[in-house]
């Protein structure tokens, strides 16, 4: 098969076990997400542990990854270039935390629950969705 059929392929196969693990580990329910954030509630740590699994598996994945000089189905490997803060960085990632806080879905978890639609998730959609065309209409510091 050609490289150029893989790679979405590739792409697609990581997205559904990114999926299947949220999912197995009970990460589309918003309920885990606001318990972990209920500290003097009823305080839920499966976030953490979840945080924690993800935390070291890429930690490993990248020093086996990068040993290679290219990526599998890819020229070269597609890294940040940019290290300041800037307000747009700043303010989207504190709009991006606050409207995980409340709604307790963030997009992969999102994505994964869209099958049992309700009002809000559909909320959280939407004002995800108006949060892409609003971070393109701001103008990009070059």
């Amino acid at each position: 098969m050609k490289t150029s059929i893989l790679k979405p392929v590739m792409g697609y196969i990581a997205g559904l076990l990114f999926g299947l693990g949220l999912g197995i580990s009970g990460m589309t329910d918003p309920a885990r997400v606001l318990g972990f954030l209920d500290l003097f509630g009823a305080w839920d740590p499966t976030l953490m542990f979840v945080l924690g699994g993800a935390v070291v598996t890429n930690f490993i994945g990248y020093r086996l990854v990068f040993k290679r000089p290219n990526p599998i189905y890819g020229e070269a490997f597609q890294l940040p270039t940019r290290q300041d803060l800037d307000a747009r960085l700043i303010g989207g990632a504190a709009l991006f935390g606050i409207g995980w806080g409340l709604s307790g879905y963030c997009p992969g978890p999102a994505f994964a629950s869209i099958a049992g639609l309700t009002l809000p998730l559909a909320a959280m959609l939407v004002a995800m969705v108006a949060g892409w065309f609003l971070a393109k209409a701001i103008p990009a510091r070059s």
